[in-house]
Protein backbone atom coordinates (compact mmCIF):
# COMPACT_ATOMS: atom_id res chain seq x y z
CA UNK A 1 0.00 0.00 0.00
CA UNK A 2 1.10 3.48 -1.00
CA UNK A 3 1.95 6.30 1.64
CA UNK A 4 -0.91 8.29 2.67
CA UNK A 5 -1.55 11.63 3.88
CA UNK A 6 -5.09 12.94 5.31
CA UNK A 7 -6.43 17.12 4.34
CA UNK A 8 -9.49 17.33 6.91
CA UNK A 9 -10.86 20.61 4.91
CA UNK A 10 -13.36 22.69 7.60
CA UNK A 11 -14.44 26.42 7.08
CA UNK A 12 -14.00 29.05 8.90
CA UNK A 13 -15.72 32.35 9.19
CA UNK A 14 -12.38 34.54 10.04
CA UNK A 15 -9.13 32.97 9.31
CA UNK A 16 -7.16 35.23 11.25
CA UNK A 17 -8.83 34.60 14.40
CA UNK A 18 -8.72 30.77 13.36
CA UNK A 19 -4.95 31.54 13.09
CA UNK A 20 -5.05 33.02 16.66
CA UNK A 21 -6.84 30.25 18.38
CA UNK A 22 -4.93 27.02 16.50
CA UNK A 23 -1.50 29.33 17.57
CA UNK A 24 -2.34 29.22 20.87
CA UNK A 25 -2.75 25.52 20.72
CA UNK A 26 0.64 25.07 19.67
CA UNK A 27 0.12 23.93 16.16
CA UNK A 28 1.98 25.50 13.31
CA UNK A 29 0.61 26.29 9.60
CA UNK A 30 2.69 25.52 6.30
CA UNK A 31 2.94 28.94 4.72
CA UNK A 32 3.14 27.42 1.13
CA UNK A 33 -0.32 26.55 1.44
CA UNK A 34 -1.67 29.36 3.39
CA UNK A 35 -2.77 32.56 2.94
CA UNK A 36 -6.00 35.27 3.31
CA UNK A 37 -8.39 32.34 2.19
CA UNK A 38 -6.77 28.98 3.32
CA UNK A 39 -4.38 28.20 6.62
CA UNK A 40 -2.38 24.56 6.08
CA UNK A 41 -1.95 23.70 9.66
CA UNK A 42 0.14 21.06 10.36
CA UNK A 43 -1.10 18.22 12.73
CA UNK A 44 1.93 15.84 12.29
CA UNK A 45 3.51 14.43 9.08
CA UNK A 46 0.70 12.94 7.52
CA UNK A 47 -2.29 15.11 8.66
CA UNK A 48 -3.21 18.26 8.10
CA UNK A 49 -5.94 20.39 8.96
CA UNK A 50 -6.89 22.67 5.81
CA UNK A 51 -8.54 25.44 7.41
CA UNK A 52 -10.65 27.44 4.33
CA UNK A 53 -12.92 30.97 4.68
CA UNK A 54 -16.09 29.72 3.65
CA UNK A 55 -16.23 31.69 0.44
CA UNK A 56 -13.43 29.45 -0.85
CA UNK A 57 -14.72 26.78 0.82
CA UNK A 58 -18.11 26.78 -1.34
CA UNK A 59 -15.79 26.53 -4.39
CA UNK A 60 -15.66 22.95 -3.83
CA UNK A 61 -19.26 21.93 -3.25
CA UNK A 62 -22.24 22.29 -4.64
CA UNK A 63 -23.72 21.81 -0.65
CA UNK A 64 -24.65 24.10 1.94
CA UNK A 65 -21.97 24.40 4.71
CA UNK A 66 -23.20 22.96 7.64
CA UNK A 67 -23.15 24.92 10.79
CA UNK A 68 -21.00 23.50 12.88
CA UNK A 69 -22.63 25.29 16.36
CA UNK A 70 -25.33 23.93 15.29
CA UNK A 71 -24.83 20.29 14.35
CA UNK A 72 -22.42 17.82 13.84
CA UNK A 73 -20.82 17.58 10.42
CA UNK A 74 -18.11 15.21 11.60
CA UNK A 75 -15.66 14.46 14.76
CA UNK A 76 -12.41 14.83 14.36
CA UNK A 77 -10.14 12.60 16.80
CA UNK A 78 -6.64 13.10 17.17
CA UNK A 79 -4.78 10.88 19.73
CA UNK A 80 -2.23 11.72 22.34
CA UNK A 81 0.35 10.73 23.79
CA UNK A 82 -1.19 10.75 27.28
CA UNK A 83 -4.48 11.72 29.54
CA UNK A 84 -2.13 14.33 30.97
CA UNK A 85 -1.56 16.14 27.50
CA UNK A 86 -5.18 15.34 26.33
CA UNK A 87 -6.22 17.51 29.67
CA UNK A 88 -3.41 19.92 28.36
CA UNK A 89 -4.57 20.66 25.15
CA UNK A 90 -8.67 21.13 26.42
CA UNK A 91 -7.04 23.70 28.62
CA UNK A 92 -5.37 25.21 25.81
CA UNK A 93 -8.39 25.33 23.27
CA UNK A 94 -10.36 26.92 26.58
CA UNK A 95 -7.90 29.40 27.32
CA UNK A 96 -7.94 30.46 23.07
CA UNK A 97 -12.03 30.57 23.08
CA UNK A 98 -13.07 27.09 22.75
CA UNK A 99 -15.50 25.78 24.39
CA UNK A 100 -15.88 21.67 26.22
CA UNK A 101 -19.45 20.14 24.40
CA UNK A 102 -19.18 17.61 26.85
CA UNK A 103 -17.60 16.18 29.77
CA UNK A 104 -14.56 13.76 29.97
CA UNK A 105 -15.32 9.89 28.99
CA UNK A 106 -13.20 7.16 30.59
CA UNK A 107 -13.35 3.48 29.71
CA UNK A 108 -10.29 2.47 31.66
CA UNK A 109 -8.16 1.95 28.43
CA UNK A 110 -9.27 4.80 26.88
CA UNK A 111 -9.87 8.27 28.18
CA UNK A 112 -10.99 11.40 25.84
CA UNK A 113 -12.36 14.75 25.94
CA UNK A 114 -13.77 17.17 23.05
CA UNK A 115 -13.56 20.86 22.45
CA UNK A 116 -14.99 22.97 19.41
CA UNK A 117 -13.62 25.64 18.29
CA UNK A 118 -14.71 29.33 17.19
CA UNK A 119 -16.24 28.15 14.26
CA UNK A 120 -17.77 24.68 16.45
CA UNK A 121 -16.06 22.41 14.72
CA UNK A 122 -15.75 19.25 17.46
CA UNK A 123 -12.33 17.73 17.96
CA UNK A 124 -12.25 14.85 19.89
CA UNK A 125 -8.69 14.09 21.73
CA UNK A 126 -8.11 10.59 23.18
CA UNK A 127 -5.72 8.32 24.63
CA UNK A 128 -5.52 4.81 24.46
CA UNK A 129 -3.31 2.32 26.63
CA UNK A 130 -4.28 -0.71 24.61
CA UNK A 131 -2.65 -3.35 27.62
CA UNK A 132 -5.68 -2.02 29.97
CA UNK A 133 -8.42 -3.31 27.01
CA UNK A 134 -10.52 -5.64 28.85
CA UNK A 135 -9.52 -9.03 27.09
CA UNK A 136 -5.95 -8.12 26.35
Amino acid sequence: MRHQQIFVNLPVKDIERTRRFYSAMGYEFNPQFSNEQALSMIISDDIYAMLLVESFFQTFTPRAISDAHASTEVLTCLSCESRAQVDELIAKAVAAGGTVPREPQDMGFMYSQAYADPDGHMWELMYMDITQFPGA
